[in-house]
């Protein structure tokens, strides 16, 4: 079995910069998870103090940590506080508990209390409410208490540690009444974050195209595969802001967060087709096909369109802008115009066509207005 061939310098070099190209992706990606997700945790935090707190001073626990557990917990780390979201954990922490202090004291702890004490835990939660949260909540409380049962002295005696709960349950629930979260917000921040991605794919993809650099296109396809987590991030978090908006206080923003997660949809299914096109962008570069400076040039408006809908997406604001120049763009998406005669350049034309007509449609065109906008073939 023969090696295969070594890689030249200029190899090597291009794999490192690709390398270094993901890294400084990821990084972007997790501070912007940071910016988004600061101030819920800072009020998180504050809120597992104050319970901690409340329970050291008013209530007389000397380690009162139940209570900072069951704040934490309930509050989470994200904006995304639905009242009966945090009420359903408080209830859910609040049994278990009980019901692990209740056995602790009537027969002690070990393997067997702790299956009975798991076992009545979630079956009292099953019976209070339909939540998952609740009665996951219930079973991993009484796990805890059972498996700490020494902690019962330091907490107050037989009902310390549930009364720690209530209280931390309670502050909890006095945080997301007092500060309820818009959860737009969120939303808008990472339609913003994944579109952006969205624009610098096709950027790079258009400066490959244009230098008929394959280092440049295998950067364009590495940005592609990149953005997946912040658009499976923006899709899971559309899904559940839409689920929630039925019922919750949020049901009067519930028009723009339908049309945020129908969006996320969309441009998820562009960025893949966008991927399409640039793992078959370097095999048309290779064969020296004339007439690519015309389709760089029709990438880089393309990338111009999307970044004005990035723009608007994460603002809030009106679409209309993005979507004249998207229409525009679609309106010149034709392969014998921008490449007559050049089978290969024509293919990607045509590759290039159905990302178009997604980010119309997230921009606001009906499925039958961006079919339209494209010239037949």
């Amino acid at each position: 079995m023969t090696a295969g061939p070594a890689l030249g310098p200029a190899g090597e070099a291009a794999r490192t910069a690709l390398r270094s190209l993901g890294r400084r992706i990821r990084v972007r990606q997790g501070w912007a998870r940071v910016r988004t997700g600061f101030w819920p945790v800072v009020q998180a935090s504050l809120a597992a103090g104050a319970a901690y707190g409340f329970a050291h001073h008013v209530l007389g626990h000397a380690q009162p940590f139940f209570a900072a557990v069951a704040a934490w917990v309930c509050l989470g780390f994200s904006f995304d506080r639905e009242l009966r979201r945090v009420a359903e954990v408080a209830v859910g922490v609040a049994v278990g508990v009980a019901m692990g202090d209740l056995v602790v004291h009537l027969i002690g702890s070990g393997w067997w209390q702790l299956t009975l004490v798991l076992l009545v835990s979630a079956l009292v939660a099953r019976f209070l409410d339909r939540g998952a949260l609740l009665t996951t909540q219930a079973g991993v409380q009484a796990i805890v208490v059972v498996g700490l049962p020494a902690a019962s002295v330091a907490t107050g005696g037989a009902l310390g540690r549930w009364t720690d709960a209530l209280a931390g349950g309670g502050v909890a629930l006095a945080v997301a009444l007092l500060t309820p979260g818009d959860p737009r917000r969120r939303l808008r921040a990472l339609a913003g974050e994944a579109t952006g991605e969205l624009a610098d794919t096709l950027e790079a993809l258009a400066r490959g195209v244009r230098e008929r650099d394959a280092d440049e296109l295998a950067a364009a396809l590495v940005r592609g595969r990149a953005s997946e987590p912040v658009l499976a991030d923006w899709q899971d978090t559309a899904r559940h802001a839409a689920e929630l908006a039925r019922v919750s206080v949020n049901r009067v923003h519930r028009t723009e967060i339908r049309r945020l997660a129908a969006q996320a949809v969309l441009v998820d299914r562009a960025m893949r087709s966008v991927r399409v096109l640039a793992r078959r962008a370097p095999l048309v570069v290779r064969t020296g096909a004339a007439e690519l400076d015309a389709l760089a040039d029709l990438l880089d408006r393309y990338a111009s369109g999307v970044r004005t809908l990035a723009a608007a997406l994460a603002t809030g604001t009106g679409t209309d802008g993005a979507r004249a120049e998207l229409a525009a763009v679609a309106a010149d998406a034709d392969p014998r115009a921008v490449a007559e005669g050049q089978w290969q350049v024509q293919s990607l034309v045509l590759l290039l066509r159905s990302p178009v007509v997604d980010t119309l449609e997230a921009a606001g065109a009906s499925a039958a207005q961006a079919r339209d906008a494209l010239p037949e073939i």
